[in-house]
């Protein structure tokens, strides 16, 4: 059964609703737009979050993703040199934006990333898939593989690039908040090494970042923009200021200058209408689980990340405990292993979604031996 235990976080009365100003009305540019503050796991604004969009270039967002986990499994190396295939080069240099890649030419995966991640790429993209899969159809399904992976389930790639393909290759805002979030999680270094730079340098010239935020707006970092004729101009962002970092879509702008206007006031919007409040460290103790047959007859519960909560400026800060309820299967079967995530907190804000903190084990539990057992059928009896 679910067990619900109140412990710390007995249901306080929630904090006082204080409503932001509205968001700006250049958002409504976008047909899709959603602003997510990844430091609390609240999303702030939402227009269409789930309905299928064309994410054109965004997509090198997920090829970016799948050569971050070969590197870090040591599968690809950055400075592994790839021979440019005279086929790709002919079927992919100048088409789109491109690295102008030319038969047989020798270059590192680490160039071929960058020309992904701030030129956007064409060529390189494919190039880069064909080194490491082998193909361009099976780095397609390492992309899917990993999207299913991650929770991008109303997505699907057909391409390594975004190039057109007949609507094969989907996604949605909520989906590209999510793989946004992997990136910057999963791989901080290779992020910050690859990701958020206005230009690169190649053969002498500088390839320009068309990243609307990046040098404009304060802590822009990333991550990548896309355009078709079809999808309209989109931007999957990323915008860090002290301990907040917000994560923003924009998708199906008309212009160029719609995306960006759009994209640089949601993200001020976000900053300026929306405050963070830490309630809870990593590793804090937040209540307890019922065991059975055990040593002890509960666990103490930690929290596995700190949490926080968005609010609205200027509303009231709920005074700790944070509103919320501890939720597990219960009760825990002994032995247990300190570390072991065992139990979730529930954080609760209304009109806002519930964020999900994993909560461990603080100490071991070992199984009862008779005296254990006679104690815990004793306390049972009288409990």
């Amino acid at each position: 059964m679910r067990k619900l235990v109140g412990g710390l976080l007995a249901l306080l009365a929630a904090p006082a609703l204080c409503a932001p100003a509205p968001p700006p009305l250049s958002v409504d540019a976008a047909h899709e737009a959603l602003l997510y503050d990844l430091s609390s796991g609240t999303a702030l604004y939402a227009r269409n979050p789930s309905a299928r969009l064309l994410p054109a270039s965004m997509t090198k967002a997920m090829t970016t993703l799948v050569a971050f986990d070969l590197i870090a499994a040591g599968t690809l190396k950055e400075n592994d040199v790839v021979t440019v295939s005279p086929v790709l080069s002919s079927q992919w240099a100048g088409l789109g934006t491109s690295l102008f890649l030319r038969p047989n030419e020798k270059v590192s995966v680490h160039d071929l990333l960058m020309g992904i991640t701030t030129a956007s790429a064409n060529d390189a993209a494919i190039v880069l898939a064909r080194h490491a899969a082998g193909s361009q159809e099976r780095w397609a399904a390492w992309m899917n593989a990993t999207a299913q992976g991650i929770g991008m389930s109303g997505s699907h790639f057909g391409t390594p690039n975004g190039w057109p393909d007949q609507g094969r290759t989907f996604v949605t805002a909520r989906d590209l908040v999510t793989l946004a979030r992997v990136l910057v999680e999963r791989h901080p270094d290779l992020y910050r090494r690859y990701i958020g730079h206005p230009s690169f340098l190649w053969r002498g010239m500088t390839l320009r970042n068309h990243d609307p935020l990046l040098g404009v707006v304060t802590g822009a970092d990333g991550i990548k923009t896309g355009h078709t004729n079809e999808a309209g101009f989109n931007f999957l962002g990323s915008v860090v200021r002290g301990d907040r970092r917000l994560l923003l879509v924009v998708a199906g702008a008309p212009t160029p200058a719609a995306r960006a206007q759009a994209s640089r006031d949601l993200v001020e919007w976000g900053f300026a209408e929306w405050t963070l409040h830490r309630v809870l460290n990593a590793g804090e103790t937040v209540g307890t689980a019922r065991v059975q047959g055990g040593a002890a007859i509960s666990v103490p519960l930690v929290a596995t990340r700190a949490v926080s909560l968005t609010l609205a400026r200027g509303a009231a800060v709920p005074a700790r405990p944070v509103p919320g309820r501890i939720v597990y299967t219960g009760p825990l079967k002994a032995p247990i292993r300190a570390g072991t995530v065992v139990a979730a907190l529930l954080v609760e804000q209304p009109g806002l979604p519930i964020q999900r903190v994993p909560l461990s084990a603080a100490s071991n539990v070992a199984p009862a031996g008779v005296i254990d057992r006679l104690r815990n059928g004793l306390i049972g009896l009288w409990s």
